[in-house]
């Protein structure tokens, strides 16, 4: 009986350690459901500054896998890109910043077709951001962009360009980490 409760224990281990993916501190469920649509993990990353202080680990759901950017960035499909803060040193203000920046870069400057967007985007990140915070910013058919803190919406950005710019942060020509990018594409 002992022999039979220990196996028993061993398979569920097994396919729960099957079931996640760790990325450097963090754990990272393989499969997300959003919008009554199933996202399997396509890749993963750490977001550094400086070589050296890692800001966040963040992984990349779709409903299939892909290593292609534009075509990821372009579709209106359901996905998802988590990001789970990992240093003290990510704060609102900080975030806030590096998001508007990012736009700006993915943009090539040109924000101003989606500014009153990203303004309501920015202001997500305005509540205190500490460790383990985790944010799923996601794009879902039908619905738009809609933005989650630690399993709690935060708000609905419904514009196409907006996701675009949105999902090319950290996927485009000019992303904010080049190795984050390459680690969500599954490179």
């Amino acid at each position: 009986m002992k022999k039979v409760i220990f196996l028993l224990v061993a398979i569920v281990s097994v396919n729960m350690a099957v079931a996640q993916t760790q990325v450097g501190e963090v754990t990272l469920p393989n499969t997300m459901n959003f919008n009554s649509q199933e996202l399997i993990l396509n890749g993963t990353g750490i977001r550094k500054k400086a070589m050296v202080l890692k800001l966040y680990s963040g992984g990349l759901y779709l409903p299939v896998k892909s290593s292609d950017a534009k075509a990821i960035i372009s579709s209106d499909d359901t996905m998802s890109i988590r990001l789970v803060i990992t240093s003290g040193f990510v704060d609102s203000e900080a975030m806030s910043g590096a998001v508007a920046d990012g736009f700006d870069a993915a943009t090539d400057g040109n924000t101003a077709p989606i500014a009153s967007q990203i303004k309501t985007f920015v202001s997500f990140f305005s509540e205190e951001i500490v460790e383990n915070d985790v944010f799923d910013i996601t794009n879902q058919k039908g619905k738009g962009v809609v933005v989650y803190k630690n399993d709690k919406e935060l708000g609905v950005i419904n514009n196409a360009t907006f996701k675009e710019a949105l999902f090319g942060i950290w996927l485009g020509d000019d992303p904010a980490d080049s190795k984050l990018k390459k680690g969500l594409l599954g490179k």
